[in-house]
């Protein structure tokens, strides 16, 4: 599955035996649509990749993509020695649900998985000199992002929810050129695309790949940081907007019973 991503991948000879890696990773392209993708990587060869942006549901298309995937390359659940995830940030929806179908896989061999930052993964595909700062739409004039140098691939800014307006700074001061990716990549350019070193990208190339998921997650085992299925989380970054009304709600009802302190010492003196 891709973009949000989930992956499966596995490096050769890294569990006693030749490793197979499957990649998926999904995910919901801000309002403009939803895309799902699966990769099949073996040792460091891509097997098999798919993307798919037609405007259905991850429920109708995630499970037959991941069907297709394992039936063209002649495998099974049981040749998957590593699963990969897409864990956050993104859309609440995308992630529950790709993470759901990679421990629905992973559960009945007790198979380790990687979950892998959504960002990090959209980085991983681009490489050359300068900066990639990734973006994805998380409303209210927000993105989720993180920066990374595009040769080294350091990390430059942790994934965190920023307003766009608060990367200026970031913007101005950081090696050029300076590219923009992800689904949010358009709220940047809108803002600072006539900042001198920063180059566009093309809308079709901007979105991420389950392949790059999958060499995340490879990277993350050999690092001993794949888990078991049961300890598999999403990484939201910040609470849902459910979440954020019930707060406010509360902090509303809250503020309403609570008497004030002048109030309160003056019945005490009345007494």
């Amino acid at each position: 599955m891709a973009y949000h991503f989930e992956n499966i991948k596995l490096e050769k000879g890294m569990y006693g035996r030749s490793s197979r890696s499957f990649s998926q990773a999904l995910e919901e392209l801000g309002v403009e649509g939803k895309t799902v993708g699966v990769a099949l990587l073996q040792d460091d060869r891509l097997l098999y990749e798919c993307y798919l942006d037609a405007g259905m549901t991850h429920s109708e298309t995630l499970m037959p993509l991941i069907d297709n995937c394992l039936k063209f390359c002649g495998m099974g659940c049981k040749d998957i020695d590593l699963y990969g995830v897409n864990a956050g940030p993104g859309s609440f929806t995308g992630l529950r649900i790709g993470l759901a179908a990679v421990k629905g896989l992973a559960f009945p061999r007790e198979t380790l998985c990687a979950p892998v930052s959504t960002l990090e993964a959209l980085a991983a595909a681009h490489t050359g000199c300068g900066t990639v700062l990734c973006a994805l739409d998380a409303r209210r004039a927000q993105v989720y992002s993180a920066a990374f140098d595009l040769e080294t691939h350091e990390r430059l800014m942790d994934d965190d929810a920023r307003a766009v307006a608060d990367l200026a700074e970031f913007v101005e001061n950081c090696k050029k050129p300076l590219f923009f990716v992800g689904d949010g990549a358009a709220l940047c350019y809108n803002k600072y695309g006539n900042v001198p070193g920063v180059l566009c990208v093309p809308p079709a190339l901007r979105n991420g790949r389950a392949a790059a998921v999958a060499y995340v997650a490879e990277q993350m085992a050999q690092r001993g940081e794949a888990v078991l299925p049961e300890a598999l989380l999403p990484d939201y970054h910040r609470l849902s907007q459910a979440e954020r009304e019930r707060a406010e709600r509360l902090a509303a009802e809250a503020a309403r019973t609570e008497i004030p302190e002048d109030t309160a010492k003056g019945k005490d003196q009345h007494q």
